[in-house]
């Protein structure tokens, strides 16, 4: 995630699940900046795995089921901490009422952690937390790099001198030596994958990262990045309300099941719209981001509804809420899925992990489909037109 962020500031992995089914703006720029860049980082594209991608030692006393990133085992459900810093309306500003709401992730055993270095102090956050409460080697911190912070001269940045800077930043945040899982954040399209990943690559080599992912990008980007370093994780926008990910056209989830590479869902929730609390765009507070996008518009709202009160029907029969249902729908989709909601509070909090006590039936899972295809909720932009043309992007070739 997440495009927003930017307008608001303007180990080879073994999991398969191939027992799971699924039913069910790709350009070419010119590649004069990838010509120079490839000849100054061509010793990174060479380099090799390092052993600091070993399986990880933490100690995972966990009242949560448990998924794979590479060989590390991690909760079955995150937490996107990109609310506590704002986008979503009135920010908590508060480093303590926000550490109540890592207290109680932390509780629970959702140990995942996503974060990235273009959600304001969001990164400065988690590493006080971390700090305070010496619990380093017990969470899964996950972190994204690529957006630049002068979007009006550049809104991505997959240099490799602007990765290896960026990354060494946001290890200086967090106030770790070391980060799990490090993403590139949006392709650039104007810099070979291949040149950025030698320069993720490079920092696994070094000790500084333990895993490599990808954020929203296209099936020939995932294949050319995997060869240069393995990637373990994609992260891409999930759930009932998005369903792209399955398209046969994008394939972004059978090359990830075909690869070994987990998903990591963000917005599972569809940024809160599956919860059934919001009844209408005009109930998004001030600076609330979600109003920049098509997809959230007033005239998309009875279809939205639609789709939050049948998941609100099937949870009557679970006992469960609507965005429960949501998650544990995602959860259903395979192994090799791990949905990653946020929220400022910790009640919110608590009802997300819970989700995963949400058993659905087959019937369930089949009716939510139905529901989903009745409602055409799923219709819409997600994102403004600028965002999408960086939604499954390819990048050039690398020079010969």
């Amino acid at each position: 995630m997440e495009l927003a962020a930017v307008t608001a500031v303007t180990s080879t992995n073994t999991l398969h699940s191939p027992n799971r089914h699924i039913h069910s703006p790709n350009r070419q720029p010119p590649s004069s900046i990838a010509t120079r860049t490839s000849k100054r980082v061509s010793h990174i594209l060479r380099a090799e795995p390092s052993d600091t991608t070993e399986p990880s030692s933490f100690v995972l006393t966990m009242s949560l089921p448990l998924r794979k990133i590479g060989d590390t085992q991690v909760s079955a459900i995150g937490f996107g901490a990109m609310g506590l810093s704002g986008f979503y309306g009135e920010a908590v500003t508060s480093d303590e009422d926000r550490f109540k709401v890592l207290d109680a992730a932390f509780e629970k055993g959702c140990r995942l952690w996503d974060t990235a270095d273009i959600y304001n102090d969001n990164e400065e956050l988690i590493g006080k937390w971390l700090k305070r409460t010496g619990n380093r080697d017990k969470v899964f911190i996950a972190t994204k790099v690529g957006y630049y912070h002068k979007p009006e001269v550049r809104l991505v940045n997959g240099d490799a001198d602007y990765i290896l800077e960026a990354a060494n930043k946001s290890l200086k945040k967090l106030d770790i030596p070391t980060v799990d899982l490090l993403y590139l954040h949006r392709a650039d399209v104007t810099v070979p994958i291949e040149v950025t990943v030698g320069a993720m690559a490079q920092l696994v080599k070094e000790g500084k990262v333990k895993y490599l992912g990808l954020s929203e990008v296209s099936v020939s980007t995932i294949r050319r990045a995997h060869a240069v370093h393995p990637i373990s994780a994609v992260q891409v926008e999930y759930s009932p309300f998005n369903l792209e990910i399955e398209d046969e056209q994008i394939g972004v989830l059978k090359v990830c099941r075909e690869l070994g590479i987990t998903i990591v869902a963000y917005s599972p929730l569809g940024r809160g719209i599956l919860t059934g609390q919001v009844k209408s765009a005009a109930d998004f507070p001030e600076g609330d981001f979600r109003k920049i996008f098509p997809k959230y518009s007033q005239e998309n709202f009875p279809n939205i509804l639609k789709l939050a009160d049948g998941l609100k029907e099937i949870g009557k029969k679970h006992n469960a809420t609507a965005g429960q249902v949501a998650l544990a729908w995602l959860l259903a989709q395979g192994d090799d899925i791990i949905p990653i909601p946020g929220t400022k509070k910790v009640k919110y909090l608590e009802e997300n992990v819970g989700a995963v006590n949400v058993k659905l039936s087959e019937e369930d899972l089949k009716l939510v489909r139905e529901y989903i295809e009745k409602s055409d909720a799923t219709k819409g932009a997600r994102y403004p037109e600028w965002g999408m043309h960086l939604a499954y992007a390819d990048t050039p070739e690398l020079p010969k």
